[in-house]
């Protein structure tokens, strides 16, 4: 924002300058890039000559303010004078402070903001709402140099509510609710298919994102007589002891894939299930799907051990399926019991599963025949609970220390504490209350816990006896999103857990979480924003704090108001909702090198081009990764032919000396000096193009004709869901053609024949069009094959 006297306090720090040497300094150039005028910008820094590019270029005046920390700054075109500490508000629109709360601590995460500002190419989305166009448009105001002291975001709010009913109307929502809908929406908008090719040879898939549409084959196993436990040769590993005591986590935590097939009778428990999900409460947290490699009886995580925050159907389900409580029942019954597809399956990758993604790989061992079960789970975000006074004793007693550390558990999270320690802890939480820690609740959740399912009379349909089981984290996200689960919801009414979380604002460590087998090189995180509720859990006010990646410094952002904060106000906040980023000196210090290496300006025979969204995980993640190119190439190494109008605009040029250095660091690529639109790729969209005109035309054509006939002899029924499918590829909306025909959800068998199911989901074509598409598609033997006629006996139905 423009300064004045009265409204800038880093106006202090001010050297003293004239309108000359201002002039004088605006016939100059650009320091890192050489560019000349107009509108360079000059520090204003006291005893700092600095003058760098703006906007327009490469803005070269805003990374010297972020390296330096020099907020203010003077245009010398129009001797306007910028601040970059000064932040802008949201106004609140009709209670939606939980919304204005998250914005900002999303905003605050340098990673995903960058993105939106210097990748804006890559926003392009023809799905509705096209909901992030408006998240970059209101990036794009609140980081702005021009951006005002507050903005109003509406557009964005008025896609939320077109999404999920649940945001419309005045009343007060969830903060984490609307985080995780936004992201969800944020990345099935912007997802694109991995580059790797599909591995049709293998039956086992993990989730690459929250949206994939990767099901699980139907889980077939024999059940161990004495105990229900999987018998599948997939991940059998058989200990000695009782209890993980002649096996470690490590050999635990060790998968062997193998062929997975159908077993009918489990299907139908599967099935029984997936009816009882439906009435599961609601207070469920609902994060991503997940992919069990090996479906068996036990659970992977019951947080509500600690907490008690869901009922007693939920924790059952969650026991049956192999799940953590804090997955949704739903996404979990449709990832798990829906039938396989024919259609061949494809991975996604978006900015946000880049940023947020991480694994869990959980662990459950019976304890009668030592079989164990291991499950991937990919997390957004990890809701944790926050454990009373007796669950901290348990955490902290040192038997309880060493059981861990001996089982290779998360115990070394306190195995710096000493007795004594622990006994001042203790005696301090009798007089002012548990004195709790982040650290506790991430030991809680990945404490392990023993399964007693013989007590309750649902498991006797799964045969289940006791076990135990754990979790870890197999890969860690650039920025770790953490929930704490402060809010029970009941039948009649809901409480709200008061309790404070001390967290810190530096070096959060999870190596005690980490897999043993996990190949994570940066264990330590930054507090970046953390989102506060204040009140009670019918009502309350949201605010985060944030730190400024230009400066360092802490802000209250409430509604409309931004205030500079210290850090004891921050860590004395009720946390709700934490974002924590990687932190790594190798990353800044490899910045400054290749920033040096521009610097060098050494005459280059080749130029290399490098994606521009890989470029900005280069600038703003602890671990980038390889590089990839693949976002502005087709699998022959072209530019694929959609993409060539805007290619500019998804690469950089880099100098060889620069490509050299980073290429040698980081691997990847392919290495790219010039560009070119794919002819083969050309061919096979006109090819494409020729096959959709051909089919549509076709089905047109008989189609009309089954319309004008008046007593049809005979009537083919077919499944709207693979009709819908089909339609989304012929209208191009779909860039995938569907599988074989599938009739089976829409059809019952009644003594050898098949009839249409009441109400089933179903279409009518001719008997010519159900030929024609199945000449192309086929299907299955048992539904589709054309001697096997859905005939109108059931017209009635």
């Amino acid at each position: 924002k423009s300064t004045s006297s009265s409204d800038c306090p880093h106006l202090d720090s001010v050297g003293e300058i004239t309108k000359e040497e201002l002039i004088q300094k605006s016939h100059g150039k650009c320091q890192d890039c050489e560019v000349g005028g107009p509108n360079l910008w000059a520090c204003l820094e006291n005893g700092c000559s600095y003058v760098g590019c703006g906007e327009s270029h490469t803005d070269h005046s805003t990374v010297h303010s972020q390296d330096t920390k020099h907020n203010l700054t003077v245009n010398l075109t129009t001797l306007r004078v910028w601040c970059y500490a000064w932040l802008t508000g949201l106004k609140n629109i009709g209670n939606t402070c939980y919304m204005n709360a998250a914005l900002q601590a999303l905003s605050n995460c340098p990673p995903l903001t960058q993105y939106f500002l210097e990748c804006g190419a890559l926003v392009r989305t023809d799905k509705k709402p096209a909901l992030c166009k408006s998240y970059q448009k209101l990036v794009a105001d609140l980081w702005h140099k021009n951006r005002p002291s507050y903005v109003v975001p509406t557009t964005l709010f008025q896609g939320i509510k077109a999404i999920n009913p649940m945001f419309r109307g005045y009343s007060q929502q969830d903060s984490q609710e609307f985080l995780r809908c936004l992201m969800d929406q944020l990345h099935e908008e912007l997802k694109e298919p991995l580059p790797e090719p599909f591995d049709r040879s293998s039956t086992i898939s993990v989730d690459s994102g929250p949206e994939e549409d990767s099901r699980s084959q139907s889980d077939e196993f024999q059940s161990c007589e004495s105990c229900g436990s999987s018998d599948r040769a997939d991940n059998e590993l058989h200990g000695g002891g009782v209890g993980g005591e002649h096996m470690n986590e490590a050999e635990m935590l060790i998968p062997e894939q193998e062929e997975i097939q159908a077993n009918r009778e489990w299907q139908k428990e599967k099935n029984m299930i997936n009816d009882l999900y439906r009435d599961a409460d609601k207070d469920v947290d609902t994060t991503n799907e997940t992919t069990p490699i090996i479906s068996s009886q036990g659970a992977l995580k019951v947080q509500s051990r600690i907490s008690g925050e869901h009922n007693m159907l939920s924790y059952r389900i969650s026991l049956l399926l192999n799940l953590p409580s804090h997955v949704s029942l739903r996404s979990a019954a449709m990832a798990t019991f829906s039938p396989p597809k024919n259609k061949r399956q494809k991975k996604y990758r978006s900015v946000i599963s880049d940023v947020f993604d991480g694994t869990i790989v959980s662990s459950v061992q019976c304890l009668t025949c030592d079989r164990v079960s291991v499950t991937l789970e990919n997390f957004q975000d990890i809701s944790l609970p926050i454990p009373g006074k007796e669950d901290l004793a348990k955490l902290h007693s040192s038997s309880h220390q060493t059981a861990l550390v001996k089982a290779g558990s998360c115990g070394e999270a306190y195995a710096a504490q000493g007795w004594i320690a622990f006994v001042m802890e203790y005696i301090k939480s009798w007089f002012w209350g548990p004195v709790v820690t982040l650290q506790d609740c991430l030991a809680a959740f990945f404490a392990r816990d023993e399964l007693k399912g013989a007590t309750d009379s649902i498991f006797f349909l799964f045969r289940l006896r006791n076990g135990v089981k754990f979790c870890k984290m197999q890969s860690l996200p650039e920025i770790l999103c953490i929930h704490l689960k402060r809010f029970r919801h009941e039948l009649m009414f809901s409480t709200k857990i008061g309790t404070h979380v001390s967290f810190p604002l530096e070096g959060l460590d999870v190596q005690p979480f980490l897999a043993k087998d996990s190949s994570a090189q940066t264990t330590n995180y930054d507090l970046l924003s953390v989102i506060c509720h204040h009140g009670t859990a019918s009502s309350g006010h949201y605010i985060a704090y944030c730190r400024n990646d230009a400066n360092n410094l802490w802000y209250e952002f409430d509604d409309q108001s931004v205030t500079e904060v210290t850090e004891s106000c921050v860590q004395n906040a009720e946390a709700y909702v934490l974002f924590y980023k990687k932190s790594t000196e190798d990353a800044v210090k490899e910045r400054r090198r290749v920033a040096g290496l521009f610097n060098m300006m050494e005459p280059s025979l080749l130029q290399f081009y490098v994606s521009r969204q890989w470029l900005n995980k280069f600038k703003t993640f602890a671990e980038p990764g390889p590089i990839s190119n693949d976002d502005f190439l087709c699998s022959h190494g072209g530019v694929p032919p959609n993409k060539a109008s805007y290619i500019d605009d998804l690469v950089v040029m880099l100098p060889q000396n620069v490509w050299d250095h980073i290429y040698s660091r980081y691997g990847g690529g392919p290495a790219v000096n010039h560009l070119y639109v794919c002819h083969t790729c050309q061919i096979e969209i006109e090819k494409l193009e020729k096959r959709r005109k051909t089919e549509l035309d076709m089905f047109v054509r008989l189609n009309k004709a089954f319309q004008e006939e008046e007593s049809p002899v005979v009537i083919y029924c077919i499944s709207m869901h693979w009709f819908r499918e089909w339609e989304g590829f012929v209208k191009a909306k779909d860039n995938d053609p569907p599988g074989p025909i599938d009739n089976s959800k829409i059809t019952v068998n009644k003594n050898g024949h098949l009839t249409l199911k009441q109400g089933a989901d179903s279409g009518q074509i001719s008997e010519e069009t159900w030929n024609f598409l199945h000449s192309i598609y086929g299907g299955d033997s048992e539904t589709s094959q054309s001697e096997e006629k859905i005939e109108m006996e059931t017209r009635s139905l």
